[in-house]
């Protein structure tokens, strides 16, 4: 059973394949043949031990992945060999609010191995089953990117028809964010420094587009496309004090939801437009297992198809992560064991 660990390095070049032990499983867990796996910026943060992401030195990288149960334990229930399924981001929030508790054993983080090896052993309860028609790679790109963007949105953000959405970028949770915005019928306004990832954006069905390195007040031309009233949410990827231009466009009464840190973990932010517009700073971490069932409903029911970028070999780990560093995706970077 091969397996990609962590070392003393931190750093991508430096990430080691071992092999590990056949596990032995207790009553209530259930063994995972891995699939594909989906790549994430915390990924990135991991594997280089940034801040309060670095783990211990030997740590088993990667959050999202889909496989195949190929063993159960004597009491397990909920599955059966040959089931497909994915592991949750967060396996101790199956539903309710969180909690500090709900926010602990995250998938490769500090405190528990992650998916980028051949093999995963869950408990049955940190499971759940995918919809049927997406592959394996469009399967594992769920547990983070797609169920954050749901819990954004749909969830925390109750977004409804006729509402006006912004989203920046075009990485793995903005583009989701743009699927699930219009599934509601909401307009959506899409930023992106690449013409070419504005072309392909088109294809999802975004009428609203701008180029912010071509624009960059781009912030005066959302207002100007929606009669100076500005958005009634904004999906804030970019983090510190970019979050001023959230600020700036969002509605009277709206809402940003911040998901990403990809700018920096602090800012100097205009407390005052805060108040005067009543505007709801609304941080998102993923989502529960509830939720999960409820967004694989929707993806079943509309047919939506995750957008994926390149797909890389289990042999290509290292490649993968640095395409990723590289920020030239558009929609998800994927590995297929």
């Amino acid at each position: 059973m091969k397996a990609y660990r962590i070392t003393e390095d931190y750093s991508i070049a430096s990430l080691t394949l071992v092999e590990k032990d056949y596990p032995k499983l207790l009553p209530r867990e259930v063994l995972v043949k891995i699939k594909a796996v989906s790549l994430n910026f915390r990924d990135l943060l991991v594997v280089k031990g940034f801040g309060n992401w670095k783990p211990p030195i030997g740590r088993i990288p990667l959050s999202d992945g889909v496989g195949t149960v190929v063993e159960t334990g004597t009491e397990v229930t909920a599955f059966q060999t040959n089931d497909r399924v994915a592991g949750l981001f967060l396996p101790g929030w199956i539903e309710g609010k969180i909690t500090p508790e709900k926010l602990l054993n995250s998938l490769g983080g500090k405190l528990r191995d992650g998916l980028l090896q051949e093999y995963a052993v869950f408990n049955e309860n940190e499971l759940i089953s995918v919809p049927a028609f997406l592959s394996n790679e469009e399967a594992a790109t769920l547990p983070c990117a797609a169920l954050t963007a749901w819990h954004g949105l749909i969830e925390a953000g109750q977004i409804k028809p006729g509402n006006t959405v912004l989203i920046q970028g075009t990485g793995g949770v903005s583009l989701f964010s743009a699927q699930f915005a219009l599934m509601a019928g909401a307009e959506v306004i899409l930023l992106s420094g690449s013409e070419e990832k504005l072309e392909h954006t088109k294809q999802l069905g975004v009428k609203h587009l701008i180029n912010y390195k071509k624009v960059p007040d781009w912030e005066k031309e959302v207002l100007e496309m929606t009669s100076g009233i500005g958005v009634n949410h904004v999906v804030e990827v970019v983090g510190s004090s970019h979050i001023n231009k959230s600020i700036d466009v969002v509605a009277v009464d709206g809402t940003i939801a911040v998901i990403g840190l990809i700018d920096g973990l602090s800012g100097e932010i205009n407390t005052a437009k805060i108040m005067s517009k009543q505007i709801r700073l609304q941080g998102i971490e993923v989502g529960s297992k509830s939720m999960f069932t409820r967004m694989n409903k929707a993806i079943a029911v509309n047919k939506m198809h995750p957008v994926i970028d390149q797909v890389y070999s289990f042999e290509q780990a290292r490649e993968a992560l640095t395409s990723l560093e590289q920020a030239s995706h558009f929609g998800k970077v994927c590995l297929s064991f």
